[in-house]
């Protein structure tokens, strides 16, 4: 099978979206400043709000960035973008500015409860995401990842596979700093490289008005955020719209084993391949027995690398090994660089992450694992025996599955932050249990003392970080930090 045309020659690239309304000049103004006249303004100054004001203001636009927040990092931000000649306003928003604005951008962060949200919404004034801006000025082909688990790592290792393909790539999007910059900052490269991989979140996506990916990728669906969204099929509404601009030459790269996700995709127009660990017919990834495969040609198969060869732990890693494989072939990777790429790539932090062996116990860092879903899947993965640390700020989310996922590997529990209680009372009687009433410090020295030699201690929380840290990072920064004997 071909892989997907990067370019067309003589032509633009195959996502290339016209520029901003409101932007004048010839094609070359166009081109370098197509925002020349235009009024961008961007609520909220996270990462990928500063991105988004580096790029408006590189391509000419009068820039008014707003947040309500102060703090030392969003201060350090304002003073960077205020030099490149942006206008700052901390501690509030103003409505009128915002409003008269010709495009609006919201970050990711402010829920759409937010006052300033609503007082737009009452004036008929709509807003885009960040990525869905920063997809008017990507020249070149993207990849877009979503779903609800796996799409770090996924967006991760698909780029890692084109680079060992020897392809440039540009790698970013929710996918968190340490990894790759917003969106934003990947349409300043130049030149362009060959591919951008970008993660999305549910989030971003809702905002989305002209992003059409070349190739959209969902790694799987579970419930998730139902402390932001009033239901789980509004959650999946947002992370439907990856399909909102789909063409007939679209290419979607899809979990064959979740009928969600296939009703996810719709009624979409594109091409479709499949992944599955379980057999799923039809798979054009799959894993038989204990080898990863492709067959992309009826009657032809890749054979890249066996599950031992892959230094992913975890059956649902495979599933997110074999979503990036499939990704990076259609782009056009080699079998050969694929299955070398597979081999070298490392675990990233917080995701099923060894972090020590302290007290003859093996620690791993799950610290992203912030949701249900994501919990069962170490489960699912790790056969124990262990004790798990289960906590943070409640989701919401029905704990039936993780109630069901826990099994005789399981020594003990240990609930910890916000959401100990509920958590005690519903999976209290599935294994011994023990509630921490104090500090992280405090939950992880229980489990230690709960632990035998030689046992797996699991920082697989379920919950967002959000009670006790600043982000998962932090959580599971700390859990190594006492992995290492730190104090």
């Amino acid at each position: 099978m071909d892989p997907i045309p990067e370019k067309t020659e003589g032509e633009p690239p195959v996502r290339w979206t016209e520029p901003l309304e409101g932007s004048g000049g010839g094609a070359s103004a166009r081109q370098k400043r197509p925002l020349e006249g235009s009024q961008v303004s961007i609520i909220g100054l996270g990462a990928s709000g500063a991105a988004a004001a580096r790029l408006a203001l590189a391509k000419g636009g009068e820039v008014y960035v707003s947040d309500w927040k102060a703090g030392p990092a969003v201060t350090a931000r304002a003073a960077e973008l205020r030099a490149l000649g942006a206008r700052l306003e901390l501690g509030s928003h103003d409505l009128e500015r915002v409003a008269r604005a010709d495009t609006v951008v919201v970050s990711p962060g402010i829920s759409l409860d937010a006052p300033i949200l609503q007082a737009l919404r009452t004036r008929g004034r709509s807003w885009v995401s960040e990525p869905e801006f920063a997809f008017r000025f990507l020249h070149g082909p993207l990849i877009a990842v979503t779903g609800t688990n796996g799409k770090t790592t996924t967006a991760a290792l698909t780029a890692h596979l084109l680079r060992e393909s020897g392809m440039e790539v540009g790698l970013g999007g929710n996918i968190g700093a340490e990894f790759g910059p917003p969106a934003s900052d990947l349409a300043l490269l130049e030149p362009a490289p060959d591919w951008f991989v970008v993660e999305v979140s549910s989030f971003q996506l809702a905002g989305v008005v002209s992003f059409a990916p070349t190739m959209g990728v969902v790694t799987n669906l579970a419930p998730d955020h139902l402390d932001r969204y009033p239901s789980v099929e509004a959650y999946y509404a947002d992370k439907a719209r990856l399909f909102l601009n789909a063409t007939p030459s679209s290419v979607w790269v899809l979990n064959g084993d979740e009928p969600e996700v296939e009703a996810l995709a719709g009624a979409a127009p594109g091409r479709r391949f499949r992944f599955s660990v379980a057999g799923a017919p039809g798979g054009h990834a799959f894993l038989r027995g204990d080898i990863l495969g492709l067959a992309l040609e009826e009657g032809e198969e890749d054979l890249l690398l066996s599950q031992g060869e892959l230094p992913l732990l975890g059956l649902h890693n495979v599933a997110n090994a074999l979503a990036a494989a499939l990704a990076a072939r259609l782009a056009g990777g080699p079998a050969g660089s694929l299955a070398r790429g597979l081999a070298t790539f490392r675990p990233l932090p917080h995701r099923l992450e060894p972090v020590g062996d302290a007290g003859g116990l093996r620690w791993v860092n799950d610290s992203k694992a912030t949701n249900v879903a994501a919990a069962v899947g170490a489960l699912r993965s790790l056969p124990g025996p262990m004790v798990l640390l289960l906590g943070g700020k409640d989701k919401g989310e029905d704990l039936a599955p993780l109630r069901g996922a826990l099994h005789r590997g399981v020594r003990a529990l240990v609930f910890f932050g916000e959401a100990r209680e509920r958590f005690a009372r519903a999976l209290g009687d599935a294994a011994p249990g023990r509630v921490v009433d104090g500090t992280f410090e405090e939950a992880v020295a229980t489990a230690t003392d709960l632990a035998e030699p030689g046992d797996l201690l699991l920082l697989s929380p379920a919950c967002s970080s959000f009670d006790m840290f600043e982000d998962y990072q932090a959580r599971g920064r700390r859990f190594a930090a006492l992995a290492r004997g730190e104090a």
